[in-house]
């Protein structure tokens, strides 16, 4: 079995919060967001043999608790992606996954077999603009992804699982239906930086995510990822 391969990071302690875990980047994705940070892994090829890849994650563990499957989106190549996170649980790693929820199959199978213990599961704008938003029709998909992790995090399956947005300027109005979406979840609120636009403070994203009345993440090129509670009004 061969895998698209996009890169490998052997420790990373900012892709898991709290953990020392490598990374495995996986190439392609459907999903044409204009913000993209890894837009040259949408596309291309780099095929590599599944058992390569193994030995690159098992080479981290002396520092490594833990694997990240990233991307690109990592559940476009679901067999391959299956093989490596059991793979990496029988070296005894925990198993993170990074993903935009447009293949919950995948992600079902991955929780039924108890392969994962952390999702990332990226949330980008609110139901009635996803399609236009990521060019492709996956609003649908990504709330039966959604609904797949809150079941999971109910019954113990799966130990974390946050809600990442990336948040525009003027789009700070589309918070309230994305919170009440992923309520129940951890939620990550992500400064988008892209060409054209003025990214958000670190302040200006804590004013919105006030009304929320909830405890938030929030990731800001300048400050890194904060935590945020409304009810103290501050950062830590």
């Amino acid at each position: 079995m061969y895998v698209n391969f996009g890169g490998f990071v052997p420790i990373s302690t900012v892709d898991w919060r709290g953990r020392a875990a490598c990374t495995v980047f996986l190439r392609g994705c459907p999903a044409r967001c204009f913000y993209c940070h890894n837009v040259a892994l949408q596309g291309g090829e780099d095929l590599r043999p599944v058992d390569e890849v193994v030995a690159m994650i098992r080479s981290s563990r002396p520092v490594a608790g833990a694997v990240v499957f990233s991307g690109g989106e990592p559940t476009l190549q679901g067999p391959a992606l299956i093989r490596l996170a059991a793979a990496a649980r029988g070296m005894g790693l925990s198993v993170g996954l990074h993903t935009n929820g447009i293949f919950p199959g995948v992600i079902e199978a991955l929780l039924r077999e108890r392969l994962v213990d952390m999702i990332a599961l990226d949330i980008k704008t609110t139901w009635e603009r996803y399609d236009d938003l990521i060019e492709l029709t996956a609003a649908d998909a990504v709330k039966r992804s959604l609904a797949l992790c809150k079941e999971a995090k109910a019954d113990g399956s799966l130990g974390t699982c946050e809600i990442v947005t990336t948040l525009f300027r003027g789009r700070e109005g589309d918070l309230p239906t994305i919170a009440e979406a992923a309520r129940g979840l951890d939620l990550v609120l992500q400064q988008g930086v892209t060409a054209g636009y003025v990214p958000l403070s670190r302040q200006e994203i804590e004013a919105a995510a006030a009304p929320l009345g909830q405890k938030v993440r929030i990731r800001t090129r300048e400050d890194g990822e904060v935590g945020y509670d409304p009810e103290q009004n501050t950062s830590p």
